[in-house]
């Protein structure tokens, strides 16, 4: 993939970047490191082609195996609720998808560990990273209920489907101090912050959410 193809022309340019980030702080998105890596991320190289032209729209889109690419807020939200106050080293994310949300993240922290349970995303992932130079992520096929226990403990844990409960093996991997943020439940899903204190893990509710469901296993 060539630097213009990376760049992106018309509906994919940086101005339709621009236009995005404008409605990510009116949306009351404030971190401005979120902001710039938003910015700089190329979205339209996480779809497919045919639908490059939405890539920079604030919605959720299709990306095949019955999954989606993260609305732009939330991948924001997420992030920014994950970072607020807090300087991870380590993040573990369950779901690496289209690999969007990930390519955020390892623009942010030191290291990103990431698991995927579809094989065919997976590598369609590990691809857009190479072709990104994201060298800060490890990932990993298989079933991300279980964790990744090889590179706990995690300062921070993202989960990019919505489980009905956090699986205690993913609070099992959270470091003292450590966040989580999951959407959370079945047709009414929340979107919440957990964190590991010394009194135990405090939760906090932060908007509504819309993601597909955790599943277990792989295939």
């Amino acid at each position: 993939m060539d630097s213009l193809q990376l760049r992106g022309i018309g509906m994919t340019s940086q101005r339709a970047r621009e236009r995005l980030l404008t409605r990510l702080y009116e949306a009351g998105i404030r971190d401005l490191r979120v902001l710039e890596t938003m910015r700089n991320t190329p979205r339209h190289i996480f779809v497919d082609e045919a639908l490059a032209s939405r890539a920079y729209d604030d919605t959720a889109l299709p990306i095949g195996f019955g999954q989606t690419i993260s609305q732009p807020y939330m991948v924001a939200r997420m992030t920014e609720a994950l970072l607020d106050g807090h300087a991870p080293e380590r993040v573990l994310e369950v779901g690496t998808g289209s690999g969007y949300q990930t390519a955020v993240l390892a623009q942010l922290v030191p290291a990103v560990f990431s698991i995927e349970r579809i094989r065919g995303l997976l590598d369609l992932a590990r691809s857009r990273f190479r072709t990104l130079r994201l060298y800060n992520i490890r990932t990993r096929f298989g079933d991300g209920a279980v964790g990744w226990e090889q590179y706990a403990p995690y300062d921070g844990i993202i989960l990019t489907a919505a489980p009905a409960e956090v699986p205690a093996s993913l609070f099992a991997q959270l470091a003292p101090g450590g966040r989580l943020v999951a959407p959370v439940g079945g047709s009414q899903q929340k979107l919440v912050q957990y964190e590991r204190t010394d009194e135990g893990i405090v939760r906090r509710t932060l908007s509504d959410a819309s993601f597909v469901p955790m599943l277990e296993g792989t295939e």
